[in-house]
């Protein structure tokens, strides 16, 4: 997620690539690390001391902290299939899962499909989410962003699919497959387990 700093309610600048989340609403701010700890503190000081943690303590108050244990692991899978916006709904990645559970690998998601509500931010491949080097990658409607191919492109072999057959991702891929992953991909899940 993006991080925005608010102040009484306005737009004031973007944090850290992600690594900061601020909401701002009258004298109520909201700052998070890394969309899974969040803190709610009365803005009784500039909100610029925020992100100073010796005075964090000192000018804040926490109210509640909420952690949430992640149960993805993407850095330690050897295989992730990867969605993004072409993807094209939430109900839609059902179909990387089952991929995914064929081939022993993991889901993964583009920044695209996390802001579109397809997948959960801890599945988030690219520079504001984890950098990943599997075995294999299959990326599967995602266009190729500079900011998600930052956290694949060394994936030892990648394969595309996608109906652009012009979309960036081909460019770093070692296959790619043109065409509809709703008709492909339940294809490649038949040809696995025939093997």
């Amino acid at each position: 997620q993006r991080g925005f700093l608010f102040k009484n309610g306005k737009y004031v600048k973007l944090l850290g690539a992600g690594k900061y989340l601020i909401f701002g609403a009258r004298d109520i701010e909201v700052f998070s690390i890394d969309a899974s700890h969040y803190a709610i503190a009365s803005a009784k000081c500039p909100l610029e001391v925020l992100l100073k943690d010796k005075e964090f303590a000192d000018s804040v108050e926490v109210v509640d902290i909420v952690r949430k244990v992640s149960t993805v692991n993407l850095k330690g899978s050897r295989i992730i299939v990867c969605g993004g916006a072409g993807v094209g709904s939430k109900e839609n990645f059902k179909l990387l899962h089952d991929l995914a559970a064929a081939l022993g690998g993991a889901v993964g998601g583009s920044r695209a499909a996390v802001d579109l509500g397809y997948c959960e931010h801890e599945r988030q491949i690219g520079q504001t989410g984890v950098t990943v080097r599997p075995a294999l990658m299959i990326s599967c409607g995602v266009s190729g962003a500079v900011q998600h191919l930052a956290g694949m492109q060394d994936s030892a072999k990648i394969i595309a699919i996608n109906t652009d057959k012009d979309a960036p991702i081909f460019q770093v891929a070692h296959y790619g497959i043109i065409g509809d992953l709703s008709v492909v991909i339940p294809k490649l899940i038949k040809a696995i387990k025939n093997g």
